[in-house]
């Protein structure tokens, strides 16, 4: 089936044999795609996937019938590539086109000559037409059809109850029939998304479908990317089935994240003809009195990211162990404030990163103040700096139309905004977003899913990194690493997007060599280096394949 209309070229060739006597059942998929590149993976919420569908079918004349059965069919073939015993099936439909597509699932497969039964846990009357139209055709192959939940076990549930476009909690009949399907020991899959889970968020609306595998159509809608929502949706497919993106190349609103090759494309240049004082001069000011660790961290992180000098300022107490663990850095100790000396040093650097361990005392708010109001470099601005701007709200103004990096985890941004973290995690991209636009700043939302969000640019949300992180001085690696690679000349938003990945990377390095419990923030700089060297040698791969092809 090729649609010429669509601005992407697409070619799908299904086919399926059967061989009655070994039930064997081989699917093929090809795509034909224009040779360029997109360098970015949209993740859209409901209203955006919903403006991406409408112009499909709107403009480029795709009927919305034609999508459904290919949706249908990628969900079918999904199923049959990875092997999943589909003896006996069990659909479960609601009454809008999540529900169509169930529908169609449904026939495809008893046309194959599989065993399906199809429950309507939806309301006839308000079906949408294409729900309705797909609800005949599967009548006509003699598919099982019922309007009681049906007891039994089953070898695959298929959840095609509510789609996208899911805003309000659920609650009775609906409530209950997730609640069996989640029951039961079948192999579980989901339609686009898992009932229950918001598209935008990721949140659980009362209650969500436990998915083992969700096969998503054209983009991977936010709240899949998003906790808790990543977790009920198990392994995640994304079906191309010619719906255009087109819409969202022109909205700053939509979400986005890389692919790994496309972050290489990020990494500063590193110059032949070039000396230390060419990857730029950072000074950390971190640690207080036994917090010499965070300091320590900040700087190892920032000469791994490459950064070529480091000095650190910190407590008198740190100068001797910071020395003996990082002779390469220039430590700068003080006793109590002086500020003609801070001023000097700042008039040294490139880049500052403050915070870290510096404690919330009046020493520290001094230092954080003069710093913000007299640096006229990138800042990075992190761990007590955060919580102090939140106990000195008015030096928020020296902030403003200055290059700044915040990262807060949400505990610091509920500090910091006055907001509780559950009302910001329930729309958290838009709360970002309207955040930095009104300081001008770029800030790093530190969570199981950290989003990173400049003024006047797209949200990114991180897909590296796992759990194993969760420890303390992680944050700490993560401030010391974004500088370091400011200091090499990097954007800000660039800095955040590429040292969060990096973070999140080393993160994963670590627990394939680790395990889960054992990683500390000091491993994270060790497998640092290991993660520029694979994100170096695509680049380098990269640009040769692209001289050989010019």
């Amino acid at each position: 089936m090729v649609c010429p209309s669509l601005t992407r070229s697409f070619s799908l060739i299904f086919s399926i044999y059967k061989l009655r006597k070994r039930e064997q059942v081989r699917v093929f998929f090809v795509y034909i795609e224009d040779k360029e590149e997109r360098t970015m993976r949209y993740l859209p919420n409901a209203a955006q996937m919903k403006e991406a569908d409408n112009y499909t079918i709107e403009t480029l004349r795709v009927p919305s019938v034609e999508l459904m059965e290919r949706a249908a069919m990628s969900c079918v073939a999904a199923m049959v590539e990875r092997k999943l015993d589909l003896s006996d099936i069990l659909i479960v439909c609601g009454s809008g086109n999540n529900g169509g597509d169930g529908f169609a699932i449904g026939r495809i497969l008893s046309g194959m000559g599989y065993q399906v039964t199809v429950y309507m846990a939806g309301n006839w009357d308000h079906c949408s037409k294409d729900c309705e139209y797909q609800a005949r055709l599967l009548e006509k192959t003699g598919g099982l059809l019922c309007n009681e939940y049906p007891e039994g076990e089953y070898s695959i549930i298929v959840d095609a109850i509510f789609g996208v476009g899911l805003k309000r909690q659920v609650a009775g009949t609906y409530a209950e029939v997730i609640g069996r399907m989640n029951a039961s020991d079948a192999f579980k899959a989901a339609v686009d998304l898992p009932s229950g889970i918001s598209a935008d968020t990721g949140c659980v609306l009362g209650t969500a479908f436990r998915a083992d595998l969700t096969v998503t159509f054209q983009a991977e809608k936010c709240g899949l990317a998003l906790y808790p929502g990543k977790e009920y949706a198990g392994e995640v497919a994304v079906a191309d089935i010619g719906i255009s993106l087109e819409p969202f190349a022109a909205r700053q609103d939509v979400a986005y994240t890389y692919n790994k090759e496309e972050y290489s494309k990020l990494l500063p240049k590193r110059l032949q003809d070039s000396h230390k004082g060419t990857f730029g001069r950072l000074l950390v000011i971190a640690g207080s009195k036994g917090m010499s660790g965070a300091a320590y961290l900040n700087a190892r992180a920032a000469y791994q990211a490459g950064a070529g000098l480091v000095q650190i300022y910190t407590a008198e107490a740190n100068r001797v162990i910071l020395q003996t663990l990082l002779p390469e850095a220039i430590v700068t100790a003080y006793q109590k404030f002086d500020k003609e000396e801070l001023l000097r040093l700042l008039a040294w650097a490139d880049v500052v990163c403050i915070g870290s361990g510096i404690g919330a005392g009046k020493k520290s708010a001094k230092i954080l103040k003069t710093v913000l109001k007299h640096t006229e470099v990138p800042c990075v601005v992190d761990a007590d700096g955060i919580n102090l701007l939140a106990s000195h709200p008015q030096y928020m103004e020296y902030l403003l139309k200055k290059d700044c990096i915040l990262t807060p985890h949400m505990k610091e941004m509920s500090r910091l905004t006055g907001v509780e973290t559950d009302k910001i995690k329930e729309s958290r991209i838009e709360f970002l977003k309207d955040y930095t636009k009104k300081y001008g700043l770029t800030c790093i939302l530190k969570d199981s899913r950290t989003v990173i969000s400049s003024d006047g640019k797209r949200a990114c949300i991180n897909l590296s990194g796992n759990s194993a992180m969760a420890k303390a001085g992680s944050g700490d690696v993560l401030a010391g690493l974004t500088a370091g690679l400011l200091a090499q000349g990097l954007s800000c938003s660039d800095a955040a997007v590429l040292g969060v990945y990096l973070h999140g990377k080393s993160g994963d390095y670590a627990r394939e060599k680790k395990g889960s419990y054992s990683v500390s923030a000091t491993d994270l700089t060790e497998y640092l280096g290991d993660v520029l060297k694979e994100q170096e040698e695509m680049r380098d791969e990269k640009l040769y394949e692209n001289l050989r092809q010019n």
